[in-house]
């Protein structure tokens, strides 16, 4: 995908931030057991969807990276399933 089509499909979720071929978002809680239960949500979302983000979580921080690594870079399905996690909340 290339960098202008990122752009405008990032402007449409909130709270992403485009870093090479990946988009990234940080979410904050207010304790480990309600990122946890995001990290579950997410999980649950990623299978249905059957596209999945890495993962990183730390005591009241979870941190989602999209990429699709079929084709080394970003698709459109990144930025559905960024929206669709988005709504989680």
């Amino acid at each position: 995908m290339d960098i202008l089509k990122a752009k405008k499909l990032l402007e449409k979720v909130e709270g992403w931030k485009l870093t090479d071929n990946e988009i990234q978002r940080i979410y904050r809680f207010k304790n480990f057991q309600k990122a946890i239960e995001f990290v579950n949500m997410v999980a649950k979302l990623s299978d249905d969807e059957g596209h999945h983000p890495d993962i990183k979580i730390s005591w009241n921080k979870v941190t989602l990276t999209l990429t699709t690594h079929a084709i080394n870079g970003l698709s459109e399905n990144d930025f559905i399933l960024a929206a669709k996690i988005n709504k989680i909340l």
